[in-house]
């Protein structure tokens, strides 16, 4: 069994669990009223929270909130009726609001309006008129959906369910597919005129909102993203060999890759080399670990026989053919190494803010890894000024080290 194998296989198990304690643990309940940060959840269609009402007890369909993200793709808010044979869902799509529905024979998918993902909070307003689903953004009409079936009865009973940064119904149901996870807050919120609190995971922790926010990737010390290889830009030219740049500013183990019988890290470990196993650290002199809140840029290049970082070679071996490694999947790990080996446990986890991540010049979305952990925020670093707190710990961290 290959290397990527075993991990999908470990990362299955763990999500299993979790999906485990998920039905059978206590329900955790949150203020409908407070800040929630919709970022940081384990799976990716189930909604972080949800509620559900009687429709007798429902007197005006509107839902209103503050809302502020970066990111441009994602699944914000979601309602059905008949327990998800007519549903509806507002999401984002490049930036730009969307809203599907489903209801009896007709799907619908309709697109339009300002960007939102500025890093602004705008106050979202949905409501249902007559045949009409109506967003407002900032108290201006931006969407105005239309719809009616000979096949649906007027007269609702039963319950309404809504959630949040999720669905309900099955993702095959949509018109549009889309990227469901979202890096992004909300505040203030009134959902119809209920003043019920928010269902969700026991196990789940809330993360706060920066106060400020930026773009980037924001690892906080805990974890780290995976991709596989063959899912990402491959070889144009074996002359300029598969180029990773990531800009930003951060300390710790910046990468590492891996394939059965194969591993080199990037980051603040021991270099030692044999014959079936490669783990390289960081040369003293190499400029891709930086302090938060100093600006840093590392080019890691593949080529066909050798790895080279900022245009130094740190790896040359012509036993190995890079390029078919990467095209068949090896594991390309962002913060740390994954897994429960020695050297995972022995890893800095990367602390900072990767402000891009660019393969062979094309963006890397966090929202799109292999794995991802809950703690990391794909879309939104911290300003300057929480990138103080960063730095600190991390002086802290050297002195007690």
């Amino acid at each position: 069994m290959n290397y990527l194998k075993e991990v999908v296989i470990l990362l299955s198990g763990l999500y299993l669990i979790l999906l485990c304690r998920r039905v059978s643990g206590d329900q955790r309940q949150i203020s409908s009223k407070g800040v929630i940060n919709l970022a940081h959840r384990r799976s990716k269609w189930t909604p972080l929270m949800q509620m559900s009402a009687n429709l007798s007890d429902i007197t005006s369909i509107r839902s209103f909130f503050e809302f502020r993200t970066l990111d441009p793709e994602g699944a914000v808010f979601y309602g059905d009726t008949k327990e998800g044979r007519d549903w509806f869902v507002l999401s984002l799509r490049d930036g730009i609001p969307e809203m599907q529905i489903g209801k009896a024979d007709i799907l619908v998918s309709v697109k339009g309006g300002r960007k939102l993902n500025d890093g602004a909070w705008h106050l979202l307003e949905l409501r249902s008129e007559g045949k009409f689903v109506v967003l407002e953004v900032n108290n201006k009409v931006e969407l105005v959906v239309g719809l009616h079936s000979k096949l649906v009865e007027d007269d609702l009973t039963g319950k309404i369910r809504l959630a949040l940064a999720g669905m309900l119904v099955d993702k095959q149901k949509l018109f549009h597919p889309f990227e469901p996870e979202i890096d992004a807050c909300i505040r203030g919120g009134h959902w119809l005129n209920l003043s019920t609190t928010w269902d969700t995971d026991s196990t789940w922790e809330p993360q706060p909102c920066f106060s400020e926010i930026k773009k980037g990737s924001y690892f906080p010390g805990t974890g780290v993203a995976m991709f596989n290889t063959s899912d990402l830009p491959g070889l144009k030219t074996e002359e300029a060999g598969i180029t990773v740049e990531i800009f930003g500013s951060w300390t710790g183990t910046t990468l590492s890759l891996q394939s059965t019988g194969f591993e080199y890290v990037l980051g603040e470990l021991d270099g030692n080399k044999d014959v079936k196993e490669v783990q390289l650290g960081l040369k003293e002199e190499s400029e891709s670990v930086a302090l938060p809140g100093e600006p840093a840029t590392l080019t890691f290049t593949v080529l066909k026989h050798s790895l080279v970082v900022n245009s130094v070679s740190e790896l040359e071996t012509e036993s190995l053919d890079f390029f078919s490694m990467w095209k068949k999947g090896m594991l390309l790990t962002f913060g740390g190494v994954p897994g429960d080996s020695e050297k995972a446990k022995s890893t800095h986890y990367l602390r900072g803010c990767l402000e891009k991540i660019l393969v062979q010049g094309q963006v890397i979305d966090l929202d799109r890894a292999l794995y991802k952990h809950t703690a990391l925020s794909s879309h939104s670093c911290p300003t300057e000024a929480m990138n103080e707190l960063t730095k600190s710990s991390y002086k802290a961290f050297i002195l007690a080290g």
